[in-house]
């Protein structure tokens, strides 16, 4: 279980009001998955940034203004389009007795080999889905790829998680590659003889 995060009843559902809470550093926010209903509220911005910025899937651990505690995950982040400001929060329940599907986010460690040689470093995924129970769920991976030549590539194959979890990306998928880099040759001009 992670960090603590106060969920507050919202105090008002105006455009006027959220953006009024918004002013005073209140996230608008909806709470999903405790049963037919979404309880709407509202999170203090500065400790959601905190949050997203050290780990965006952590499980946390939400108190509601009735003083009950329950393990939640941020489901959806709707942004201003021009500012990129968080605008509000999807919260879902995590039911901490069955399996669940989230994503986890890979660091690539190590500076590979085939840098050395002329090789170009491509990063085509920088997360996999996976699916496994919440008190297993990892934060984050992180790989060595020192060992990497030129040509050569890490698949989600190539992976190795704990016991318990299922990866569900395709494993055939390219998450990093040092690609070898050719000269172009020039093809030489073709001259057309002319008659006089």
């Amino acid at each position: 279980m992670s960090k603590f995060i106060q969920l507050d009843k919202r105090t008002g559902e105006t455009k006027s009001q959220k953006s009024q809470a918004r002013k005073l550093g209140r996230l608008p926010a909806v709470l999903y998955g405790i049963g037919k209903d979404t309880l709407n509220v509202e999170v203090n911005e500065k400790e959601m940034l905190d949050i997203l910025k050290k780990n965006p899937r952590a499980i946390l651990q939400g108190k509601t203004a009735d003083e009950k505690v329950m393990p939640i995950v941020v489901q959806n982040i709707q942004k201003d389009s021009l500012s990129g400001k968080i605008m509000h929060i999807d919260f879902q329940h995590v039911n901490m007795t069955i399996s669940m599907d989230s994503k986890v986010t890979i660091h690539f460690a190590g500076e590979a080999i085939g840098l050395k040689s002329g090789g170009v470093l491509q990063v085509d995924l920088y997360e996999v889905e996976v699916r496994c129970m919440p008190d297993v769920l990892p934060t984050s991976m992180e790989v060595d790829i020192s060992g990497l030549d030129a040509g050569d590539q890490l698949l989600v194959s190539d992976l190795i998680f704990q016991d318990g979890i299922e990866v569900l990306t395709d494993p055939s998928t390219v998450m990093i590659q040092i690609k070898i880099m050719h000269d172009e040759v020039e093809e030489p001009t073709a001259t057309v003889a002319t008659t006089a």
